[in-house]
């Protein structure tokens, strides 16, 4: 079943990378959590799942966004122009599912 985890991880992913365009460029992990229920992601989908995300999307060989810590406790994210492109279907991420052609 791992790779059917994959799959949901990888358009989960695809989902967050969305919502910040759609936000046009920066959300909290709080709005990113109820915008994943809303797109249809609710089996193990928590805070944690949302923050671990957001730390792979921002790790340096992805690149598709940046992190920051508000308050010391809120993570907030915001899309970098690699991040749209994958949001968009311009380039492949590894780890970030492909926009389904025609949207």
């Amino acid at each position: 079943m791992r790779g059917f985890a994959e799959h949901l991880a990888a358009d989960r992913r695809l989902v967050i990378l969305r919502l910040l365009v759609e936000a046009h460029g920066e959300l909290g992990e709080s709005s990113i959590e109820k915008g994943l229920l809303m797109y249809g992601h609710r089996a193990g989908v928590d805070r944690e799942t949302v923050r671990a995300d957001l730390v792979f999307l921002a790790e340096p060989e992805r690149g598709c966004l940046v992190t920051e810590i508000a308050d010391g406790k809120v993570m907030i994210a915001a899309i970098t122009k690699r991040g749209v492109a994958c949001a968009e279907g311009r380039i492949y991420v590894e780890g970030v599912a492909a926009p389904a052609l025609g949207r």
